[in-house]
């Protein structure tokens, strides 16, 4: 299984980045697209990386934010084919601390072609024998809060509970990947629930001080038997805190190559 990040806050390359992620994905059997990026530049990186979305067989919406969905217009302009599997919840209203709205627009695509092509997730769905999609389980060990982030509810805004996030399971080669776009549900609880043997996303650590809590959370990771790649959300200056508490953690920057 190959991964390139698309979109990334961070690169090794010299090429534009953005508070986002997009991820492409290639597998024995599929050609996927996680998340999109806020806009078009998932398209024009993967134009410089010598990635053709055209052939994207399944593209995967991890949850309801313009960072991860916003560049699903762009996707649909550049694939006319690929099915779109995003939660049910996706099109909530959702906000961040300063009440600005973070959540997606659906203008992309006219009524009909968003029933042709979106497929709304309820809890988990199977796509086949490699890939699986699952909503959050019902029991969480640590309530890592919302970090402020809020949405809107019978006409007012309450803390954001994340009920708009999924997470796709990819069994290849007897290994079981979990690819998450923020872990908003807190990356510990989705690790209890899942197991994975390879985890790839990111911790939504970034406004987690540096300090006794934060090193909590990488004892706990470090002991699971699983190798992290993590990006996005997670911090660079948190990623460096953890990394003497988590030993089998890389960091996945935009334009990156993995093989796993």
């Amino acid at each position: 299984m190959k991964v390139i990040s698309l979109v990334e806050n961070t690169t090794k390359l010299d090429c534009p980045v953005e508070h986002g992620l997009s991820l492409y994905i290639e597998t024995e059997k599929h050609t996927i697209l996680f998340d999109t990026g806020q806009g078009t530049l998932f398209r024009e990186n993967a134009e410089r990386f010598n990635v053709d979305l055209s052939k994207v067989d399944i593209c995967v919406l991890s949850h309801g934010h313009y960072d991860h969905g916003g560049g699903l217009k762009e996707f649909t302009r550049v694939n006319d084919t690929a099915k779109i599997y995003m939660n049910k919840n996706a099109f909530g209203f959702h906000y961040n601390a300063m009440d600005k709205y973070i959540g997606l627009e659906r203008e992309w695509l006219s009524d009909e072609e968003f029933q042709a092509r979106v497929v709304y997730v309820d809890g988990q769905m199977k796509l086949d024998d490699e890939l699986t999609i699952y909503g959050p389980g019902n029991k969480k060990v640590i309530d890592m809060g919302s970090a402020g982030l809020t949405m809107k509810e019978d006409g007012k805004l309450v803390p954001e509970d994340f009920r708009h996030e999924h997470y796709l399971e990819i069994f290849e080669n007897g290994k079981r990947i979990l690819i998450s776009g923020c872990s908003h549900q807190g990356i510990i609880n989705i690790m209890s629930w899942f197991s994975p043997d390879v985890l790839i996303g990111g911790f939504h650590f970034m406004k987690q001080e540096l300090g006794e809590t934060l090193a909590g959370y990488g004892k706990q990771l470090n002991e699971f038997d699983a190798d992290y790649y993590t990006c996005h959300c997670t911090g660079v200056e948190q990623f460096e805190f953890l990394r003497p508490y988590i030993k089998r953690m890389n960091y996945l920057s935009e334009g990156a190559v993995l093989e796993v």
